[in-house]
């Protein structure tokens, strides 16, 4: 809906109530939901009702119901929040001019934007604006600067999730009134405090992920500041002491930076704090004794801290939260911990604690709702569970626990437990599965080998992956809320169950390296969600079902190493989110380009493998053309992201630089193709060289002939070329010599003549790269080049041209040229200075320009006959 649409003035013709139900009804809505018009156009009958509403009739919240009254310039009050508009903000809304609130923040990204007009009316206009709520409006073409003219009154200015850019105008932090600002997460937002003469009542300040620069010295002017966030904002150096001249701060994060050095003195001595968040930083030393007992909830995982954990910590009575995972604190009974009775939340993965002393009845956590025990050396399920009936939240990976899960454990949060992490262990039996709140169920790297029932209706993720299950896939078709299935690397045989390419929720179903067998499923049903299927491993036949079109989220389809028998699928081109296609290892045939109808170009494809199969026919240049996804060459504004979904990433396995491997995340960056093994013939398509982000091409084992493409010294990214076992003739092109990162090339058994080019990664590449190319030489051949041959420059001044065979002889022919005009041009120089006569001179030159053109002509026709001679004898 519209936004512009709700604030149209809307007059009440007639409120007349039909029957005594519906008057009814009006009147709750009246006197428990506020007005929804105003108070001058009610009914004089209706006026009595207005006293007896908890609300008044200026204040009306649209984020219930979306009804606005007509004389709406009265407002003083104006919520849009977690609404369903869409679309620009109208500038009407700057002519409101009593409002004190206004509040048009959403609940999902960027549904709604604002002009810059619009903004610049509202900070001009609405001068008794008070609060002033944002978040998650697109600003992404708004100028900072735009906010100057906020209101003095203004106390609270809301801004998440903005994409604001540019810089944060300072004046802002001098309005005399504003006690909250939250500019957090937006990325391109450079916020710089001011340095001076900063007095205000601020007491939230929020900048994490911003582009914060400068001190937080100015801070120490801050004195009635409680809350203050600058996490994820590249910060280094020390933690600043200034934060500890905040006689009055509460809650500080400044997680995911780089901040070293020890832990600040006023952790331990602050009497205000209770939340800190100092995780994942580099910070290091020890944890010293605690002054202060105030603190409630504290943050010092991923950091490099060490020593002993001080024993005040137990006396931090009001404690809820404690997180010390991926440290090396030293060895400390769990069981002191146990002394906290307010503690809900505790992590102490990879941490050398203990668990020396036996279970004792009161050393147990009552109140315990998450606990993170990871590679904490554990051999058995620790018994200080017992009592812990509310957990939610359960990881017990990486230990050494064997056997089975204990029925003690089936009474544990039994009607709460939501995760269960028990990944990484010995187990070898699942008898029962009780929690039927659980939503994540991670088992994989066990050695379960008998399949077991799993009915857990709120179930999304399931991870069996790398056990030893045999049998069938277990029933899943009940729970319809997975979102995850990861059944691979196990000995499951039969066939993929029908209803999970049906389900709605289903993102992830990876079962590769198992025995299935039989066809795809036919019937993907339309408008699903699924975004990797991986079946790679198995022994499926059949061709690939049409149906797979209805995939539109599909990111990655990996049915390599199967039995497939089929043509290339080229309808997968219309998936436009398509960015890993593996066919390898299968028994596909045909060309790859399709039918002359087809529109689909797979614009977002970085993944090809097609080897190992019996495709033929010719290269398509158009093909080539249509991977727009591997032409962007600007990697600077790729983050270094990998590929998955919530607990999953993907994983590939292929050849890279000559060796199978397999890959268990893909960086959003990789680009490869892979056409080896083949029967792929013609020439090479120079449009292979606008793919500037290729980093591996391999074409080898075709019967492709032609000339190396000189177009593949473009692709400036390439890491590995192989070209070998094919029938390619000429020279190996110089403009590959400009390709600064390639580490792996593979020309041998090819036909290829003349000099190795020289010069960069050329000069690293041995032997091997060039054998069963008789007519090449080079410095690290037995067939060293002649005097001719070695004269080849090391790069070519005619770059994007082909440096052929017949090139090769037209430099001859022009030194031939240059052999008959050089004693021609002395003599007739000697005939100036001796004969002296102009008219001699003229008819001389006539008659040796004759001679010299008949010459010439005859020199080159001889030396294209030589060529021509010489071409054929190579071939």
């Amino acid at each position: 809906m519209s936004l512009g649409t709700v604030l149209r003035p809307r007059v009440c013709q007639t409120l007349g109530a039909s029957i005594t139900a519906s008057a009814f009804a009006v009147l709750v809505v009246l006197i428990f939901g506020g007005f929804v018009i105003t108070h001058p156009s009610m009914p004089g009958w209706l006026k009595w009702g207005f006293w007896f509403s908890p609300l008044s009739y200026e204040e009306i919240d649209l984020s219930v119901n979306e009804f606005l009254a007509p004389r709406w310039q009265k407002f003083t009050y104006l919520n849009l929040s977690r609404s369903n508009f869409s679309g620009q903000i109208p500038s009407q809304i700057a002519h409101l001019s009593k409002l004190t609130v206004l509040d048009v923040s959403q609940k999902y990204f960027h549904k709604l934007s604002i002009e810059t007009n619009t903004l610049e009316g509202l900070a001009q206009n609405l001068t008794k604006l008070t609060e002033l709520h944002l978040d998650y409006v697109n600003m992404s073409t708004i100028v900072p600067s735009s906010f100057m003219n906020l209101s003095s009154s203004l106390s609270f200015l809301s801004l998440h999730y903005c994409d604001l850019q540019g810089n944060f105008p300072n004046n802002i932090f001098h309005l005399p009134s504003l006690k909250a600002l939250y500019l957090s997460y937006n990325h391109d937002l450079t916020v710089v405090f001011p340095k001076a003469n900063w007095s205000s009542p601020l007491k939230f300040l929020y900048v994490s992920s911003t582009t914060f620069s400068g001190e937080f010295s100015p801070l120490e002017n801050l004195k009635y500041l409680t809350h203050f966030a600058a996490s994820n904002c590249s910060l280094s150096g020390l933690v600043p002491i200034s934060l500890g001249n905040l006689p009055n701060l509460v809650h500080i994060s400044l997680y995911y930076n780089s901040f070293n050095g020890s832990l600040p003195s006023w952790l331990f001595t602050q009497p205000s704090l209770r939340y800190v968040d100092l995780g994942f930083n580099q910070l290091t030393g020890t944890i010293n004794e605690f002054h202060s007992k105030s603190l409630e909830i504290l943050y010092l995982d991923g950091n490099r801290l060490h020593g002993s954990i001080p024993s005040s910590i137990f006396e931090l009575v009001n404690l809820t939260t404690l997180f010390l995972y991926l440290n090396n604190s030293s060895a400390t009974d769990l069981y002191l911990f146990s002394k906290l009775n307010k503690l809900k939340w505790l992590d102490f993965s990879h941490v050398s604690l203990s668990l020396s002393t036996p279970f004792k009845g009161n050393s147990s956590f009552p109140q315990l709702t998450s606990l993170g025990l990871s590679a904490y050396n554990l051999s058995e399920f620790p018994e200080i569970l017992r009592n812990s009936n509310q957990l939610t939240y359960l990881d017990l990976s990486e230990n050494r626990i064997h056997g089975r899960i204990p029925k003690w454990m089936w009474n544990i949060g039994k009607e709460s437990l939501s995760y269960l992490n028990l990944s990484y262990n010995f187990l070898t039996t699942i008898e029962h599965l009780p929690w039927k709140k659980l939503q994540l169920l991670d088992l994989q790297s066990n050695f379960i080998q008998a399949p077991f029932p799993i009915a857990l209706p709120e179930l999304r993720i399931l991870s069996l992956s790398n056990n030893n299950l045999t049998g069938e896939i277990p029933h899943l078709c009940n729970m319809s809320r997975l979102q995850v299935i990861d059944l691979s690397n196990n000995n499951l045989n039969g066939t993929i169950l029908e209803c999970m390419v049906n389900s709605n929720n289903l993102q992830v179903l990876d079962v590769r390296k198992n025995k299935l067998h039989g066809n795809i499923p036919k019937t993907f049903a339309p408008g699903n969600c699924l975004r990797t299927l991986n079946f790679n491993g198995n022994r499926l036949e059949g061709p690939i079902p049409q149906s797979l079109v209805n995939c539109m989220r599909l990111e990655v389809l990996d049915l390599g190493n199967n039995n497939i028998n089929d043509s290339f699928p080229y309808w997968l081109g219309d998936l436009s989110k398509l960015q890993v296609l593996v066919l390898h290892f299968n028994s596909f045939y045909g060309s790859i380009w399709g039918s002359s109808e087809f529109n689909g170009s797979f614009p977002m494809l970085r993944i090809l493998d097609l080897s190992h199969n019996n495709f033929d026919g010719y290269l398509s240049a158009r093909f080539f053309e249509n991977l727009k996804a591997m032409m962007n060459l600007d990697e600077e504004k790729k983050k270094l992201n990998y590929m998955g979904v919530s607990y999953y990433q993907d994983s590939v396995e292929m050849v890279v630089k000559g060796f199978g491997i397999h890959l268990e995340k893909i960086l959003t960056t990789f680009t490869t193709i892979d056409f080896s093994n083949n029967y792929f013939h013609g020439e090479i398509p120079s449009s292979i060289g606008k793919l500037h982000s290729l980093r591996l091409l391999n074409m080898s084992q075709n019967s492709l002939t032609g000339q190396i493409p000189s177009s593949l010294g473009d692709l400036t990214a390439l890491e590995a070329l192989d070209l070998s076992l094919n029938n390619l003739v000429g020279v190996i092109p110089m403009q590959l010599v400009s390709l600064t990162f390639l580490s792996k090339l593979n020309l041998s058994q090819n036909q290829l003549v003349g000099p190795i080019p020289q010069g960069n990664q050329f000069e690293t590449f041995q032997n091997d790269s060039y054998i069963g190319n008789p007519s090449l030489c080079g410095f690290i051949l037995t067939n060293k080049c002649n005097i001719d041959e070695a004269a080849q420059p090391k790069s070519s001044i005619f770059h994007g041209e082909r440096l052929s065979n017949s090139g090769w002889c037209e430099w001859k022919v022009i030194m031939m040229g240059y052999g008959c005009g050089l004693p021609l041009g002395l003599f007739i120089g000697y005939l100036v200075f001796t004969i002296g006569k102009p008219l001699w001179l003229l008819r001389m030159i006539n008659r040796a320009t004759k001679i010299c053109e008949g010459l010439e002509d005859v020199i080159r026709r001889l030396s294209k006959s030589w060529c021509l001679h010489k071409a054929l004898a190579c071939e």
